[in-house]
């Protein structure tokens, strides 16, 4: 088991020397808590369309080494940070065992799994988890990136816009001239044309 952990799945190791992880309370999470959560059901929904519909197993790939790169810079060891994790672990686990059985088979019972991860389901994506609260936006000046934000997810155009002018460099780059558009992409970009 000592081998299996200390390659594959980042962080997976440090987890497991840690101890049983205590049981996901959804209501006591922090922000970044809830940022993995939703990056993980995310990633699961991604990959049951993937192996379960389509068959392309690179995507699926592809969709947990993004969320391995999350919790790569997830770095939290509270009781609750720990249980966001183990779950985050058994959902990497569960998506990659159908293609490569055998070491998660190994994985499986290093993260405390009782029965072969061949017998287990598969995860059910929680859709609660999948709800931000705030959504980080592109902000464009005539087409060339200016920087970013952190905005509510239910802004309205207006808010948007006064949170956006009020960026330090988005006024550099505006200066006096009058805002001809203001562009919003919803959850992904603002774009001003002055």
């Amino acid at each position: 088991m000592e081998v299996a952990t200390r390659q594959g799945i980042p962080g997976l190791s440090d987890h497991v020397q840690a101890g049983a992880a205590p049981a996901l309370d959804k209501a006591a999470l922090t922000d970044a808590q809830k940022t993995l959560r939703c990056a993980v059901h995310t990633a699961l929904s991604k990959v049951s369309d993937d192996v379960g519909r389509r068959y392309t197993f690179n995507t699926a790939i592809a969709a947990n080494m993004e969320l391995l790169n999350e919790l790569n810079r997830f770095s939290d060891d509270s009781p609750q940070g720990r249980a966001v994790m183990q779950e985050a672990l058994e959902a990497v686990v569960l998506m990659l065992s159908p293609i490569v059985p055998h070491i998660t088979h190994a994985l499986w019972y290093a993260l405390g799994g009782q029965e072969a991860v061949v017998n287990c389901r598969w995860p059910a994506v929680d859709e609660t988890a999948l709800v931000q609260e705030t959504i980080n936006l592109v902000i464009q000046v005539n087409g060339k990136v200016r920087g970013r934000i952190d905005a509510p997810a239910d802004a309205d155009r207006d808010a948007l816009q006064v949170l956006v002018m009020s960026e330090p460099n988005v006024q550099k780059h505006v200066q006096d001239r009058p805002v001809r558009k203001f562009i919003v992409v919803p959850g992904k970009l603002v774009n001003i044309v002055a």
